[in-house]
This record gives structure tokens, sequence and C-alpha cells, in this order.
């Protein structure tokens, strides 16, 4: 709505027609793929292991036989003292193969992952912060996550 607002106002709209209608054709097909995407986003975590299928459509599978472990932090929220909870299925070369956050997953689901992995899982003690998770171990964190912007 604001970029057809934006264009009504800039142009004449007699004759901005055309562009608007072409400008709302096209957010509306943005909106319907995004839907889509969301829809389609899953994961599946059995005893053989975790198939995830991402909101790009991209499929990412790892077998049981590679999880090493579950670890079980809380990250404090950006700017705030309240955390959340999250939980990173490792791999047994350290990387992270899976994580769960608390603001998309409950507790209930998060403790059900180490026993139908069948892997141990590690509660971290104290809270910490994404700087200090990045420092402590950054194979866990997305590649856009491992590289501070203040640096």
């Amino acid at each position: 709505m604001p970029v057809l607002a934006a264009e009504l106002w800039l142009m004449d709209p007699r004759e901005a027609w055309p562009i608007v209608t072409a400008t709302a054709a096209t957010v509306l097909v943005l909106i319907v793929v995004a839907w889509v995407g969301y829809r389609r986003a899953n994961a599946s975590v059995s005893r053989y292991g975790i198939v995830e299928r991402g909101f790009f459509g991209g499929v990412s599978t790892v077998a049981a036989r590679d999880v090493a472990g579950v670890l079980r932090v809380q990250l404090y929220r950006a700017n705030s003292l309240d955390t959340t909870q999250e939980l990173f299925v490792v791999e047994r070369t350290g990387r992270g193969a899976f994580r769960m956050r608390g603001r998309f997953w409950d507790e209930p689901t998060m403790d059900q992952v180490a026993d139908v992995l069948g892997v141990e899982e590690t509660v971290g003690a104290e809270p910490m912060t994404l700087a200090e998770l990045r420092e402590a171990n950054p194979r866990l964190l997305y590649w856009f996550e491992r590289r501070s912007l203040t640096r």
C-alpha cells in the first residue's frame, strides 16, 4: 500500500494507472510467493535424522549417525535483558546442523529432539549474548551471524 500511495502521490493520477496496476500486480505476486514459501517450510526429526525444507525450497538432510549432540542455550535478545531459548543440533564435525529458536518453537517440542535423535543434550548454565556465542562457537551460527557489524 505505501508503494502504491507514493506512486499516486508523485505521478499524475490520470496517466499513472498502468504503472500503479503493474506495481500492484507485482506486489501481489511477491506476497503469494512468500506465503507459499512460508507454508511449505517445515522440519521433521526422527530417529533416522533431520529433514528440513527451508523458506526458499532448499532441502537439508542430516543423518542421525552424523549428530554428535544437542546444545541448548539461553540467548539474550538484541538490546534487551530478555532471553530466548535456542537449541542447536551439532554434527560430529562441530558444525551446527539444525537450529530451533525459542521465538518459533515451544519448549516441549525442543525437549523431544535429543530423545528422538538418541543423543546427549547439553544445557548452557548461564545466558549469553550472540557475541559471546560467536566467540565461543561460531560454527553453530548461520554465515551472516558469524561476523559482527560493529567491528
